[in-house]
């Protein structure tokens, strides 16, 4: 039996559980050389929600984060997750665009691609399988585990196949929720091993306080990598400690033979930087044992908390978590992994709203239409007929999605260069703005600034909602005027010697975003259902529209939701574009 592997996901994974992907490339940098002297299987230091936190939060072109980091580590793979069909973004790309990314990705400095699809569709795989068979580089095929009635071990086993027959080099069992449980990890690298002569990687968080347990019965089924994580940004939502499972195998057949002091090392200088990105890690530090019963991962499970929140309705959690397990059978079980966890958790908010499914996200109707793949089980009829009639589709799609997609490489990159106002652009420029195409130009206009920086801050005094500035001064019988600043926005409150108080957003304050006319009181007032962002007029201004039209697309919960009027007239909108709105703020008027 060959010594067990580690991939350490500190340089992506880690910091993307515990503080929102907010760790910039300078703190990378400069444990780069320790890091390439471990002797890792590979460093996942790409993918996921990077892309998406350098272009919108870090001001950091993650193109040249790669390059640097392969000029950093000539000694240690790096590795990428990547989305199947959807690259890094949130829908299905041409297969000239997968192959463009996966090209250029592997030219800067990728050497393991994997690569997985939410609902485990191996037809969403070929076109990302087939361009990193070309480059030369490592295909790692990852199958989304998830515990349902529909997905047992023979299932598990169908996919490892599959998966190899489409050229994977190595399976991964990619455990997003913590859910895999160590002797049922034995049970299904056993049974994969048998069928599959692959080598096997698992990938296990440690949200549910399993993992540690769980990578060492799979290292006695024999799995062949681990991902683990730097112990000081290891736990809670991360992943196992590195060091723990070194001195766990440590004499034993499955020694790793790394060197734990360099791992402290290691541990140390992390530990430093942490301290840097303080504000952005959530309370959640244990063992999030609900995840058992509720089988929501644990980032989906506060995201939905926020959610609820925003919409003012905390009180529902319960019944949401209860609604999820329906919603996502009647959609044919798929695993919850982005971008399944947002569309069938946001679905579930609106069934317990609304009324179960009386309002269908966008998103949600593709899903069930098969926009997204196969899903691995059976759907509800009655809920795939009313996806159908909303997205005025006769039938389900059961070809390969992407084929209906025409090649759209050339259209993006003179789009790019609109954008940038240059005769030529790069291929990374054109591949950012395909990802993100509403956060990119305003990346581009910013990006010579360089990136952000972020240090440790002191110890803050206790936490208050307000504070005060001493009042300024006033005449005799006057006014009281003060500055109070409100969750970091200052606002200028007059009170009056009658006891009335004004209350405004001082200089430079943020306001909020201007409305138009508000109803005339002659009309059919249409409200928004969810508090949300108005993203744009699905008809235009004084259009005569009928009963059941749909005449706003508003975005909540990252899902996008149809505004139909209820009565037939003309239109008049009463917010703008881009206009934050709360739950039954009128928006729009038939009249």
């Amino acid at each position: 039996m060959p010594n067990v592997k580690f991939t350490d996901l500190v340089l992506r994974d880690a910091h993307q559980s515990l503080f929102a992907t907010r760790m910039v490339t300078a703190d990378m940098l400069p444990v780069a050389d320790k890091l390439d002297k471990v002797g890792y299987w590979a460093l996942e230091a790409w993918g996921g929600a990077t892309f998406d936190s350098c272009i919108r939060f870090l001001n950091e072109d993650p193109w040249e984060r790669l390059k640097k980091l392969k000029a950093a580590l000539p000694n240690t793979k790096i590795m990428m997750l990547l989305r199947g069909q959807n690259l890094l973004g949130y829908r299905h790309y041409a297969d000239d665009v997968v192959a463009a990314f996966v090209e250029t990705a592997a030219k800067d400095g990728i050497d393991v691609f994997r690569i997985f699809d939410a609902v485990n569709d191996p037809r969403n795989f070929k076109a990302a399988t087939d361009a990193a068979k070309k480059t030369g580089k490592h295909i790692q095929a990852a199958i989304s585990y998830a515990v349902t009635p529909f997905h047992t071990i023979e299932k598990y086993v169908e996919l490892a196949k599959e998966y190899a027959g489409i050229g994977a080099d190595s399976i991964c069992i990619k455990d997003m929720s913590g859910l895999l449980k160590p002797y049922e990890t034995y049970d299904l690298v056993k049974a994969i091993k048998k069928e599959v002569s692959l080598p096997v990687e698992i990938h296990s968080h440690a949200t549910t306080g399993m993992s540690v347990a769980t990578l060492t019965k799979a290292a006695e089924a024999g799995a062949e990598i681990l991902d683990t994580v730097i112990s000081s940004l290891a736990m809670g939502t991360s992943h196992s400690p590195t060091e723990t499972m070194v001195e766990i195998f440590r004499g034993t057949e499955y020694d790793t033979g790394l060197d734990i002091n360099l791992l402290l090392e290691i541990a140390a200088y992390f530990r430093e930087v942490r301290k840097n990105y303080k504000k952005f890690e959530s309370s959640f530090l244990g063992a999030d044992t609900r995840i058992l019963v509720s089988q929501v991962p644990g980032g989906m499970l506060s995201n939905l908390e926020s959610q609820l929140k925003e919409q003012g309705a905390s009180d529902k959690i319960d019944a949401v978590l209860k609604e999820i397990a329906v919603v996502q059978k009647d959609c044919g079980y798929p695993p919850l992994v982005t971008p399944t966890s947002q569309i069938v958790g946001t679905q579930a908010v609106f069934n317990v709203l609304f009324g179960r499914y009386n309002r269908l996200s966008e998103e949600f109707e593709g899903l069930v239409a098969g926009k997204y793949g196969a899903c691995p089980a059976p759907k509800n009829p009655e809920v795939v007929k009313k996806a159908l009639d909303a997205l005025k589709m006769e039938k389900e799609i059961t070809h390969r999605p992407a084929d209906d997609i025409p090649n759209e490489y050339g259209k993006l990159e003179e789009e790019t260069k609109k954008v940038l106002g240059t005769g030529s652009v790069t291929t990374e420029d054109v591949l950012t703005y395909a990802m993100f195409p509403k956060v990119a130009p305003d990346f581009f206009k910013k990006r010579s600034q360089g990136p952000v920086k972020f240090t440790a801050e002191p110890a803050a005094p206790p936490p208050a909602a307000a504070s005060a500035k001493a009042p300024a001064p006033a005449s005799d019988g006057g006014p009281a005027k003060y500055v109070v600043n409100v969750n970091g926005t200052d606002y200028n409150v007059v009170v009056q010697s009658a006891g009335s108080v004004s209350f405004a957003p001082a200089a430079g304050a943020p306001a909020a975003a201007p409305a138009q006319a508000g109803p005339s009181g002659s009309g059919t007032v249409i409200p928004a259902p969810v508090a949300g962002t108005i993203i744009r007029y699905a008809v235009g201004e004084g259009e005569q529209v009928g009963s059941g039209a749909t005449i706003i697309i508003i975005e909540s919960m990252k899902m996008e939701l149809e505004i139909k009027s209820t009565a037939a007239g003309k239109v008049h909108f009463l917010v703008p574009a881009g206009t934050q709105v709360t739950s039954q703020q009128p928006v729009a008027e038939i009249g």
